[in-house]
């Protein structure tokens, strides 16, 4: 997608979810929720313009890669913009993995707010800096840019407008990579959804108290860190979903460590618990399968 960027504020007001049970009055962009291609937790999102450019956020597992690649070939091996919303390995392995080898697809950008490596290696436990060394060079390699977005930008392209939200915090050490999670939302005049990578209590809580609260507003909302541990209820209540897209695998949708519903550390029960109180209408949960969005 082009990218073009504008001065005014492009909000969606009154936006209408592209669902079967609510008829749009217009066409709109396609969003597909990819399903796990292995036990473990991941995310990884297509989106596809009425007239047929198509953008992928984060990607997944090295395990999704596979999938992803022909996914994407499907739908003509060409992508206009990858969003990266944090380099944690279950977000942008599937990016690395098929920049190690992309065959006939091409990449036009990549988009993000990544932490510095010598911020990561400074304050993050695990390999996020060596994921980002590795998507630099290899972007590097195949000679596609990679964007870093500043916080209320707002560019748009084939109708679809996307306002990025929320950009890597490098004060908050806490949760660190997760907290600088890239936020953004997409709408176009029939729908909204909101992004919010793996965004943890502090980044959320930064996000509320900042400019850009009322734009949080949202039809549909990706749960963050796969729906447990991530952001505050508070967060979800000013984003207001009619409509939850859950990048969850079974075992943590249930909270279930093998010992059955409930058994597990996690938080996810509860979480599905605040999404009751606000009247969430559909639960969309990558478990079940692949989701397709009109």
């Amino acid at each position: 997608m082009k990218h073009v960027m504008i001065a005014a504020v492009l909000l969606c007001v009154g936006s209408v979810a592209g669902m079967a049970d609510d008829a749009l009055s217009g066409p709109s962009f396609t969003l597909w929720q990819l399903p796990e291609q292995s036990p473990t937790q991941m995310q990884s999102y297509v989106v596809r313009t009425v007239h047929g450019k198509v953008m992928v956020v984060d990607g997944g597992n090295k395990a999704e890669a596979p999938y992803l690649k022909g996914f994407l070939a499907a739908l003509g091996n060409r992508v206009e913009t990858w969003f990266v919303s944090h380099p944690h390995p279950d977000h942008v392995d599937a990016l690395n993995e098929i920049l190690d080898a992309p065959g006939k697809l091409n990449i036009a950008e990549i988009v993000g707010s990544l932490p510095t490596t010598e911020w990561l290696e400074e304050h993050c436990n695990g390999d996020a800096a060596l994921q980002v060394t590795t998507l630099l060079e290899r972007a590097k390699a195949h000679k596609i840019p990679i964007r870093d977005v500043f916080l209320g930008e707002t560019f748009s392209g084939d109708g679809v407008r996307v306002r990025i939200l929320g950009v890597r915090n490098p004060e908050i050490y806490s949760n660190g990579v997760n907290n600088s999670s890239m936020v953004w939302r997409m709408c176009d005049d029939y729908k909204s959804v909101l992004f919010t990578g793996d965004i943890g209590v502090e980044g959320s809580e930064k996000l509320l108290r900042g400019a850009f609260r009322q734009d949080l507003r949202s039809d549909y909302v990706q749960m963050s860190h796969h729906g447990q541990n991530g952001a505050v209820e508070a967060f979800y209540v000013a984003a207001s979903p009619r409509y939850c897209l859950w990048p969850t695998p079974r075992w943590l949708w249930d909270n279930d460590n093998g010992g059955g519903k409930g058994s597990g550390p996690w938080r996810t029960l509860e979480v599905r618990a605040w999404m009751k109180k606000l009247g969430v209408r559909r639960h969309y949960v990558s478990k079940d399968g692949l989701h397709r969005i009109d």
